[in-house]
């Protein structure tokens, strides 16, 4: 029987690409907050890259436990997006909208990894942990998504 402590090498290899997707989350967010104007909007992503961040933790003590080494960077693929947003907010010296809509397409990213995540560990004593998050995700995906809406 799978427990937290022993999961089955499928659910660890999720989770550990959950870790790299809410590292480069996290990473995302930090850069967005330093290029947009906006206080509020860059507060906000500030406590979207720290809660990120603890989602990744969370995972790593995880995987960690499951006698694997968790994943402590991001992946290429966040690296390029990470660039691209720096490039857009540097270009356009940080305009909300085009800003929030790299940061909602970061989010849909995410948000699609965790629902295949929830798909593969259904049953899996880890999954009321992942679908914690994901209800975190996505009430995120929206906020940003009714901020990039209100800002076109």
């Amino acid at each position: 029987m799978e427990t937290l402590h022993s999961l089955n090498p499928d659910t660890v290899k999720s989770l550990q690409e959950l870790i790299e997707i809410n590292i480069d989350s996290a990473e995302g967010f930090t850069t967005a907050a330093e290029k947009i104007e906006s206080k509020e909007i860059a507060q906000y992503f500030q406590r979207c890259a720290s809660q990120r961040s603890k989602f990744a933790s969370e995972l790593k003590s995880v995987v960690n436990d499951n006698g694997e080494s968790p994943e402590d960077d991001g992946s290429v693929l966040g690296t390029m997006h990470r660039w691209w947003l720096e490039l857009r907010g540097t270009v356009q010296g940080g305009d909300e909208h085009a800003v929030l809509c790299e940061a909602e397409r970061g989010e849909d990213a995410i948000k699609e990894r965790y629902e295949q995540a929830l798909e593969q560990t259904a049953g899996s004593p880890i999954n009321a942990v992942l679908l914690s998050q994901y209800r975190a995700v996505k009430d995120a995906h929206d906020r940003i998504r009714a901020m990039r809406d209100a800002r076109a």
